[in-house]
């Protein structure tokens, strides 16, 4: 199930959401394409939960450049799919929400989900040497943000089993709820980071999202419900 794209329509150009994939694009060219994302690279600038509890003592990075971690490694990522599946989801949910905080309360947004879905993959293996790397988390917190705001915008959905292909328009609470079902399913039942993706930051940067969105909604003086119809 691959959404495509939603029938909400924005007032404002999506400078943010447009100049953050952007950003991953250009630093996959230079990490994947060109070549510079070596294992050096990624332990330097992904999450490793090990060095964060040591305070950048397991690189010798120092805690400066181990916190710094938090934001870099939100841009890096492991490969095509990786990058193209994180910057769909950026584009289908993210413009919608930068239209309704607008661009400097986004990008704050944005990263501070992007932080929390890091800080949670942590809690689980905090010994762990394994580098977290990808704009997911991030991601996962928009999608959150977008569940709170329109959960009943349509999206069309390529559907795909076997030798059936379909493009259905959904509920965007179906797609997105399915979503984290998922995430909180294989974290529980597959361990998570040994499966090579970290489940537990989209858990935690969605988990954000549905927070720090509220207290923006709660901060303008809109009531914001669940059910409420676009």
């Amino acid at each position: 199930m691959i959404p495509l794209k939603d029938n909400i329509p924005t007032s404002r150009f999506p400078l943010v959401t447009i100049a953050l994939i952007s950003l991953n694009v250009l630093v996959y060219l230079y990490t994947d394409i060109l070549g510079f994302g070596d294992i050096e690279f990624i332990s330097r600038f992904g999450i490793i939960p090990h060095n964060i509890i040591t305070a950048g003592k397991l690189t010798g990075s120092g805690p400066l450049m181990a916190g710094g971690s938090f934001l870099s490694s939100q841009f890096i990522h492991g490969g095509l799919f990786h990058l193209a599946g994180n910057m769909l989801f950026l584009w289908i949910f993210g413009n919608n929400i930068e239209d309704t905080m607008g661009p400097f309360k986004f990008i704050m947004f944005y990263l501070a989900c992007g932080i929390i879905a890091g800080a949670a993959q942590i809690i689980p293996d905090p010994q762990s040497h394994i580098p977290m790397i990808g704009a997911s988390g991030a991601v996962a917190g928009v999608m959150g943000a977008y569940l709170l705001e329109y959960p009943r915008a349509k999206v069309l959905t390529l559907i795909w089993i076997l030798f059936f292909i379909r493009l259905i328009w959904l509920p965007a609470f179906f797609i997105i709820l399915y979503w984290v079902a998922l995430q909180i399913f294989f974290q529980f039942s597959s361990g998570g980071e040994s499966s090579g993706v970290a489940y537990m930051a989209h858990i935690g940067g969605f988990a954000a999202g549905l927070v720090f969105f509220k207290l923006f909604l709660l901060f303008r003086g809109k009531k914001s419900t669940l059910w409420r119809g676009n």
